[in-house]
């Protein structure tokens, strides 16, 4: 197979999510947890990689990626370049007015001009405040100094008014007493709701609602404004001390003209702070590179990393599909790229794919596993056992003696006295053929005669004790134990159906559970003490059903028996008391009266059961295995098919 690689350029297909896959991928994690809620969960967080298509990613590939947008930005651009810009085009005020008054002033008037245009100070801030008293001799300079100043005032009162953002560049008296008057309208309904009461925002909404697109409640409007004046801030928080007293500095001397307007404005921020955590949503965010920004720019990086901050939280609280389903895959292309987008999108679609394939069903928070999910996760522990036994040839137990009746096989036999006339009418020709040679037509002796082999099968019935002490959980023995009892139902579903199984787990006490109650099996508070004598008890008792055929217990265990059943009480203790020991064997020995083959499977080799699996053989002559986790299932697989088919005949 080859292979063929190029950059990703948005084209490229990217195959449908398939739910098969999908489950197969959260088919161990279920298994091992017991709960299909946490299974999603990682599922989310890790991603997936199918296994014929490229890796899926999840919410922590998604971190990763607003973590590296975050980082580009912070490498690329000088916050404080915002500063000197505006430093820059002061001095090319003063530069401009200054060749104006060399220009077009004479004599006295001119050594006037130029005497007071020395007295602004140097430095920006200064500069800003004293200007705006100045009396400009040179029109182009005073054109210059006033669309500074409009852009300037643009950007403090953005946090107030985004939609008069257009046309603060050429505000008028009226415009700003409308500003004014606005802003005491707030302070109004703030100051209201401060003090407990129902502002009237729709009145509100109808006079300024132009100037606040999307707000359309009292709370809109306040996280509004404070993701602004948390930009604001947050800007401020960035620059160096020096920088930092300078821009306030400036920002204060904006509106010094009108009074009454910095008033309402001071008033409108202590509203704010009452009501809002704008010491919370401020970040300072250390920008080290050497690209220059305007204020504006600068203004609109502050909002942008604060979406980014947002985003990531969102992505970090996400913990189940319907949060999931809250995330904006816009606002992600915005920030962290169409390819971000799309691979949540496909995160997205993970529950509802699952749910058309019929895997899972119930709402978001209660979701479940359906019968036909729990089947194909069986289906997959069968197969994952059965890959491992051909890869390793473990367990080929070939047996040249064929039965005489029951299922048939793909060979054939010559025939005997007593074998069933299933003639192989092709062998028989080419018997005959090679006896007499060719021609026609072909004389049949009865030696000729090739019969189809059988094979003889009988009917089984079969307990799986599951062993679900602290000790196999903790261990992580309990993962393969489920796999393997799962693996057997598939088999007995798909090539025995005559067949019967019975899944018992047993602690404290012993319980029969169903092949659809095993994936979400999990350790709970009574999961102390290993009671085989209850598990034997329970066994027998399903067993009894089936008087014919094989009967047999697979009992899978990493530890001797620690507790036993007086009358409907279990009575446990570490180590184990004689009578508990007396009491399971004498269960066994009832085991064996009713011809039921006890074969058990160790995960631990320690003396203790070591020495009691040795007396249970001695009693019952079943086999006992010691297994590892990961070999468990071949272990239990292959012992049972072969335990299943009895040979006869030639």
């Amino acid at each position: 197979m080859l292979h063929r690689y190029s950059r990703w350029d948005g084209t490229q297909a990217i195959p449908d999510l398939d739910a098969d896959d999908v489950l197969d991928e959260i088919a161990d994690d279920v298994l091992g947890y017991g709960d299909l809620k946490s299974a999603l969960q990682r599922l989310l967080q890790q991603g997936m990689r199918p296994p014929d298509g490229p890796r899926m990613p999840g919410l922590k590939d998604l971190l990763d990626k607003l973590r590296q947008q975050r980082q580009q930005r912070l490498q690329r651009y000088d916050l404080g370049s915002s500063l000197e810009d505006i430093a820059k085009k002061l001095d090319d005020v003063v530069k401009t007015e200054r060749e104006g008054i060399q220009r077009d002033l004479k004599g006295r008037e001119r050594e006037k001009a130029q005497q007071a245009l020395d007295k602004i100070p140097p430095d920006a801030a200064g500069r800003l405040r004293e200007l705006q008293n100045y009396d400009f001799s040179d029109a182009t300079a005073e054109q210059k100094f006033q669309d500074l100043l409009a852009s300037l005032r643009a950007q403090a009162m953005q946090p107030f008014m985004q939609g008069m953002k257009s046309a603060l560049g050429n505000m008028t008296p009226a415009d700003l007493k409308r500003m004014r008057e606005m802003i005491q309208d707030l302070n109004r309904m703030l100051r209201e709701k401060a003090e407990g009461g129902e502002p009237d925002f729709d009145t509100f909404k109808q006079k300024w609602g132009d100037q606040f697109p999307g707000a359309e409640s009292l709370d809109d409007l306040l996280e509004q404004i404070g993701q602004r004046m948390a930009a604001m801030q947050s800007l401020m928080q960035s620059l160096s001390p020096e920088q930092r007293a300078q821009l306030d500095e400036m920002m204060r001397s904006l509106f010094m003209q009108d009074e009454r307007l910095e008033a309402a404005m001071r008033q409108l921020g202590m509203h704010l702070s009452d009501l809002l955590p704008l010491d919370e949503m401020a970040q300072r965010y250390p920008f080290r590179g050497d690209e220059q920004v305007g204020l504006e720019e600068a203004m609109r990086l502050m909002e942008e990393m604060q979406r980014l901050d947002a985003l990531e939280r969102e992505l970090r609280g996400t913990r189940t599909l319907e949060d999931l389903a809250k995330l904006n895959p816009e606002d992600v292309a915005k920030l962290a790229g169409e390819e971000a987008a799309r691979d949540l999108e496909r995160l997205q679609e993970i529950a509802k794919r699952l749910k058309d394939a019929g895997y899972l069903e119930g709402e978001d928070d209660d979701l479940k596993l359906t019968a036909r999910a729990i089947r194909k996760i069986a289906d997959k522990a069968l197969r994952d056992i059965f890959a491992r036994l051909k890869r390793d040839r473990f367990g080929g137990h070939h047996v040249d003696r064929r039965g005489a009746g029951g299922d048939q096989t793909d060979e054939s036999k010559a025939y005997e006295f007593g074998d069933p006339f299933l003639l192989d009418l092709k062998e028989t020709v080419m018997r005959a053929l090679a006896r007499g040679g060719p021609g026609t037509p072909v004389r049949l002796v009865p030696d000729d005669f090739a019969v189809i082999r059988t094979e003889q099968r009988t009917q089984a019935a079969t307990v799986v004790m599951l062993d679900m002490s602290r000790s196999m959980l903790n261990n992580g023995y309990f993962l393969p134990a489920k796999k393997v009892a799962l693996a057997l139902s598939a088999l007995i579903r798909s090539q025995f159906p005559r067949d019967a199984l019975y899944i018992v787990g047993f602690s404290l006490y012993a319980r029969e559970f169903t092949t659809q109650q095993l994936p979400t099996l999990s350790w709970s508070e009574w999961n102390m003490g290993t009671n085989m004598h209850a598990g034997f008890m329970l066994s027998r008792r399903l067993l009894a059903r089936h008087a014919g055929g094989n009967r047999q217990i697979l009992m899978v265990t990493d530890g001797e028996p620690t507790a036993h059943l007086e009358g409907e009480v279990a009575d446990f203790s570490y180590p184990p008391m004689p009578r508990t020991i007396q009491e399971t064997l004498k269960e066994v020995q009832r085991c064996t009266r009713e011809r039921i083959i006890i074969n058990t499977f160790m995960l631990e080799r320690s003396p203790w059961l070591t020495s009691f699996v040795e007396q249970m053989a001695r009693i019952n002559r079943g086999r006992a295995f010691f297994a590892t986790p990961d070999r468990l299932g071949e272990y239990l697989v292959v012992d049972y098919v072969s335990a299943r088919r009895r040979a006869r005949g030639a």
